[in-house]
């Protein structure tokens, strides 16, 4: 599009093809033509989705807004696959190279990403808090902010515990792991891991949770689907949770304690809940204080003997003074039709009545 920041795509083909591979946060496209003898070469990009990027297949004719980068097809009528980023934070170079500083996927290469980390502990990165470092690309390539909220609440880490604290303990775990027990059997062993998954695992099954059901969770053309994505989420935007800013400025969610390495000046601020229909009344409660003056008041009611029914009715039937008198009998008495009276007879009346000068002339 005219305003989009990244760079013009050099490719033309009547009839190409589109592959798409990820790895962590990014997702390299190669467009591919479809007749060999044409003689274009295949183009490589890799795209950043940044915080709002998406890819939307839509009618040519209604592009959404922000739709930066456009494949068109060749049907009748004419369909764009767009990348669409309101915010405008994603971004796509040209070539097959992946970014090289970042780590191993969490997904797709999850050995080579677990001893990536394991391996690297005394790198200086691992002395800050572990959500902090759960952001660190070159180490968890894919996981972001509401991923490792969801991550480090369900193992019940607090979101400042220092990252190699965490970690090295996984160390022993590891080398557990590799001694085999012929008592165990394969279903055994699935079963135990499944139970005692620890922190790297998880960066890989969380994810993987959300991959297997985004079509439902993130299907773009049903918006109501974003409720089940709401359901999936246990922590992060969750009401109840507690919330911080780290270092670099984003929210971690959380329960409990937020760890050591906290920062300092900011206290935990709770999401709040969703208020009940009927709130029910604490037993506990402390009661409420009694004024001198409001106590003087029971004390007179209490001296004060109760009237009877009788007397109740009596006094209401009663007559009052003044104008509440005047309203009770109008209200008393039937409903009449008013005639229509000339606008010059009303205005007479209203002023004979000003100046005092007797009554309105009858009509």
């Amino acid at each position: 599009s005219a305003v989009g920041r990244g760079p013009e795509v050099p490719f033309r083909s009547e009839a190409y093809r589109i592959s798409a591979v990820a790895r962590g946060k990014e997702l390299r496209l190669t467009l591919s033509a479809l007749d060999p003898a044409a003689g274009t070469p295949p183009q490589d990009l890799v795209v950043r989705f940044g915080m709002s990027g998406s890819f939307r297949l839509c009618p040519a004719a209604e592009l959404p807004r922000h739709a930066h980068l456009r494949f068109l097809t060749r049907e009748s009528p004419p369909r764009a696959l767009c990348f669409v980023d309101p915010r405008r934070f994603g971004s796509w170079r040209l070539g097959h190279a992946w970014q090289p500083e970042r780590g191993p996927c969490v997904v797709s290469e999850y050995q080579a990403f677990r001893e990536n980390v394991l391996q690297n502990l005394d790198d200086r990165a691992f002395d800050k808090p572990i959500c902090e470092v759960l952001l660190n690309q070159k180490y968890f390539n894919g996981i972001g902010n509401y991923l490792r909220a969801e991550i480090l609440y369900r193992l019940k880490i607090p979101p400042f515990e220092k990252a190699r604290t965490v970690l090295e303990a996984l160390k022993d775990q590891e080398q557990e792991r590799r001694k085999k027990d012929p008592s165990l059997t394969l279903s055994k062993k699935v079963k135990l891991k499944k139970e005692n998954a620890d922190l790297l695992e998880l960066c890989h099954t969380v994810p993987m949770e959300v991959i297997t059901a985004e079509k439902q969770l993130f299907d773009p053309e049903h918006s109501d689907n974003y409720a089940a994505f709401k359901n999936w989420l246990q922590c992060y935007l969750v009401p109840g949770m507690s919330s911080l800013r780290d270092r670099s400025g984003r929210t971690i969610w959380f329960q409990g304690e937020p760890g050591p390495m906290a920062p300092k000046g900011q206290r935990p601020r709770k999401t709040p809940r969703k208020k009940s229909p009927q709130l029910k009344a604490d037993p506990e409660a402390p009661a409420p204080k009694v004024t001198p003056r409001a106590l003087k008041q029971r004390r007179r009611a209490a001296a004060k003997p109760p009237k009877s029914e009788e007397k109740e009715e009596e006094e209401a039937d009663r007559p009052r003074k003044g104008r509440a008198r005047g309203r009770r009998k109008a209200a008393a008495a039937p409903a009449l039709p008013e005639p229509e009276v000339p606008l010059s007879i009303r205005r007479s009346r209203r002023t004979s009545a000003r100046r005092g000068k007797g009554a309105a002339p009858a009509v």
